[in-house]
């Protein structure tokens, strides 16, 4: 059985998605699936052992220059590319006008998708052949496991869904490296970042504990801020800038870490490590981490800076066993 998804962003919706092929994994021997996603998280599909092709598409890039001649031919060789296949299924897991109208729409194939109760836009349920009612009180990744049962006519599993790419990537016990943990201080909203001031109270407690502390970045000025935290201590590190599965692979091998709420920290929770992230404005809720070994806290008031460098020491300790001096 051949079948095709359409989920081609953020970083956390994609990873949100995989639990559901592991679902139809178990479910239908044999079955493969081949995914549109966004160029920049097009590694994402590819780790788990389902997906058989990936289908970058540059949606958000085109955009910008969308009538040019370069991102026409672009568009034409992405479509030609896409129908070439005849699938089983069609699943658009986006739920929204633009992915089902220049995507979906497109594909060859019978197309599934939330309908107009469900669907993030009512609209893109225009787009689809089938339509399923998808409760919206529940983890995203709970209501893309609905929707891939019922568009592809199987249980819905009542245990916790996985993500099943951990297994791509070895351990820090595997890989018999230092042990480490991984700060994500990097997020895309002013009022989302934790003071530089509690990172940096955070890394002098983490002196007690002897462990290495690892700083991805991503854009220039996360890397400014990166180097900030880590003057003046000699257990920390910048890392370079890495691609988005060399990120994975430091987060696998992590003892654990301790995040803000971005992109990554869902990542961390797909790969199962010890993490706990911050929240302040942002309500975890319905899109918070999933999985195994997530934790969180929660800033009164929603001010980041209501939680306190002791206060996560703690939970680090407790969720990883960090021994102190």
């Amino acid at each position: 059985m051949r079948v095709l998804i359409v989920k081609t962003s953020s970083m956390g919706d994609v990873l949100h998605t995989l639990p559901a092929l592991t679902d139809a994994m178990h479910a239908i021997p044999g079955i493969r699936f081949d995914w549109v996603v966004e160029e920049g998280f097009a590694q994402i599909p590819s780790w788990h052992p389902a997906v058989n092709k990936v289908l970058p598409v540059a949606i958000r890039r085109w955009r910008k220059n969308w009538f040019s001649a370069p991102v026409k031919a672009e568009r034409e060789a992405f479509y030609k590319t896409l129908r070439v296949e005849q699938y089983d299924a069609v699943i658009d897991a986006q739920g929204l006008i633009k992915s089902a109208a220049l995507v979906t729409r497109k594909a060859r194939g019978i197309k599934h998708g939330m309908d107009w109760s469900s669907a993030r836009e009512p609209l893109a349920s225009l787009f689809y052949n089938k339509r399923h009612h998808i409760a919206k009180q529940q983890h995203a990744v709970e209501r893309t496991r609905e929707l891939f049962a019922k568009s592809l006519n199987y249980q819905n599993p009542e245990k916790q869904g996985d993500y099943a790419i951990a297994g791509h990537f070895p351990t820090n016990s595997e890989s018999g490296a230092e042990e480490y943990v991984v700060f994500l201080h990097a997020t895309t909203r002013d009022e989302k970042h934790w003071p530089e001031s509690h990172w940096r109270d955070l890394i002098q407690l983490m002196h007690k504990t002897g462990l290495r502390i690892k700083l991805p970045w991503g854009a220039n000025h996360e890397h400014e801020r990166a180097i900030r935290l880590s003057e003046g201590f000699d257990n920390v590190e910048v890392l370079p800038r890495l691609t988005l599965e060399q990120v994975a692979r430091e987060l696998a091998g992590a003892k654990a870490i301790v995040s803000v709420d971005t992109g990554l920290s869902h990542l961390t929770a797909a790969l199962a490590r010890p993490n706990i992230t911050l929240y302040g404005p942002t309500d975890p809720g319905l899109i918070g981490g999933y999985g195994k070994n997530q934790h969180e806290i929660r800033g009164a008031g929603k001010s980041m800076a209501n939680i306190t460098a002791a206060e996560t020491f703690n939970i680090l300790q407790k969720i990883s066993h960090l021994a102190v001096d």
